[in-house]
């Protein structure tokens, strides 16, 4: 996916457009993550679809719950469903970040090339 270390710097426009695909795939992880918590909260913890999307938001940007939670599958759930948010939120920062690290670290590396 990225150029080898030997290779020239990505043009700009093709660097965008890989840029673009992986703000793309991150999207879709976050809109993934965010459907299965409301499904969850909604169909587990019986809360209401706008309730659902509350908690699950928050739990998902690392704010917490908001909502009280009365059964017992419905409090395994929330704390499973934290502990895959904040995975998913490491995840989607080194999707979306990748591109980034990668472009400036190959181009400090290619300065110090004595053949560039």
């Amino acid at each position: 996916m990225f150029e080898k270390k030997h290779q020239q710097l990505l043009p700009r426009r093709k660097f965008y457009h890989r840029l673009t695909r992986s703000l793309a795939v991150g999207a879709v992880l976050v809109a993934f993550s965010l459907a299965l918590g409301m499904a969850g909260y909604h169909w587990i913890g019986g809360l209401a679809w706008v309730d659902a999307f509350l908690d699950a938001a928050m739990i998902l940007s690392g704010m917490g719950p908001l909502s009280q939670l009365h059964t017992t599958s419905a409090k395994l759930f929330a704390g499973c469903y934290a502990i895959y948010c904040g995975i998913t939120l490491i995840t989607t920062a080194a999707i979306v970040l990748s591109p980034i690290v990668h472009r400036a670290l190959h181009k400090f590396h290619l300065e110090d090339d004595p053949k560039a």
